[in-house]
């Protein structure tokens, strides 16, 4: 790898990987230890739990396709062997999250993907990238099980800074970029189209009415959390970068 050609981006958007995909590898303990130290990198490397969440879904019956992916996700981190998450001093101590889903982006089994960020004081301090546990039928209730999976981290969070005795006891934001899914978590009337999904989903609804948490929308191009549920063009995922506040230390000027 010492000689390899860095790349601007962790995974090709065009590349979809399903069990079973090429050559069996000889050796797959390899490809579970390098896919081991990668789970490691993303707990400082947002930029890469999503292409990483992926070649791990392959861990027992590796191929030689989900190895590739593995040494393309490399030759990305060669491109940007500094990069990492840069704190700063900032006034506000407000918890907001960012929460997105890709709809059936898994050709296997049609499941998708929920992504989050948090930010504290605007300092990114929570990320994830997981695949949902259920194939869902729209794309409103995919993305309403991410505010549910968001929510629980903002309230554990919350419970957190409390025992912390860290900031002020404000109000939440969840921002999303799906209008309907909006709906569903604030508006009852909603409920014939939404009476299949499970009872524990529901409690967003609780949370706001509380005051507790209060929901936003945003626009696609700036959803922040979009980097954790697919894979995205270099110029993309530089530009959320710098919105999550991950940097190169290298090119810092």
């Amino acid at each position: 790898m010492l000689d390899c050609k860095p790349i601007d981006t962790p995974m090709d958007p065009n590349v979809k990987l399903i069990p079973g995909q090429g050559e069996p590898l000889g050796d797959p303990r390899r490809y579970r230890r390098l896919v081991g130290k990668l789970n490691y990198l993303t707990i400082t490397r947002p930029d890469i739990s999503f292409p990483v969440s992926v070649v791990s879904q392959f861990l027992q019956s590796p191929c030689d396709s989900h190895w590739d992916v593995v040494i393309h996700i490399l030759r990305f981190i060669k491109n940007t062997p500094g990069q990492g998450v840069l704190y700063e001093n900032r006034s506000h101590t407000q918890v907001v999250g960012y929460t997105d889903a890709d709809w059936v982006g898994s050709p296997t089994d049609r499941r998708s993907t929920s992504g989050y960020c948090v930010f504290i004081r605007g300092n990114l301090i929570s990320w994830k990238s997981k695949k949902q546990d259920v194939v869902v039928r729209s794309s409103a209730e995919v993305e309403y099980r991410a505010m549910a999976l968001t929510t629980c981290e903002l309230i554990w969070l919350k419970h957190l800074l409390r025992e912390l005795r860290f900031g002020k006891n404000e109000q939440m934001k969840l921002i999303c970029d799906n209008q309907a899914a909006l709906h569903i978590a604030s508006n009852p009337v909603f409920h014939e189209r939404t009476k299949h999904i499970e009872v524990d989903c529901h409690f967003i609804r609780e949370k706001i009415a509380s005051g507790c948490v209060a929901t936003s929308f945003v626009n696609s191009n700036d959803q922040l959390a979009d980097i954790f549920t697919k894979s995205l063009r270099g110029p993309r995922i530089k530009y959320i970068c710098n919105k999550l506040g991950a940097y190169n230390i290298y090119v810092l000027g």
